[in-house]
């Protein structure tokens, strides 16, 4: 089955214990949901430097990543569709969807 790289943008680190709370149990409700789905929960990251042939942006671009998973869907259609369902996007954010491919 495909296995697709979902890249989370947006989002912001929780300002108190119970916000911080409150997310985890909403990504883990959303995993759960997913079940076999889910390859690897994957985890937020810091900050983001983009590097190309002439120059290193420390600040990650645009529009930097704030996480990463890998999941596993019969085709884009359903992965993309397992991503509406992600808290960031119903807070707000976005998570870009990409096949990874067999190398």
């Amino acid at each position: 089955m495909p296995k697709f790289v979902f890249a989370y943008h947006g989002g912001k680190k929780p300002a108190t214990k119970e916000e911080g709370a409150a997310a985890m149990a909403a990504w883990t409700q959303w995993f759960e949901e997913l079940g076999p789905a889910v390859l690897n929960a994957g985890s937020p990251v810091g900050q983001s430097w983009t590097v190309s042939s002439g120059s290193v942006v420390e600040t990650g671009g645009a529009n930097p990543i704030s996480g990463y998973s890998v999941i596993q869907a019969p085709d884009m259609v359903t992965a993309v569709k397992y991503a509406k369902g992600c808290p960031l996007v119903k807070a707000g954010g976005s998570v870009e969807v990409a096949e990874a491919l067999p190398f």
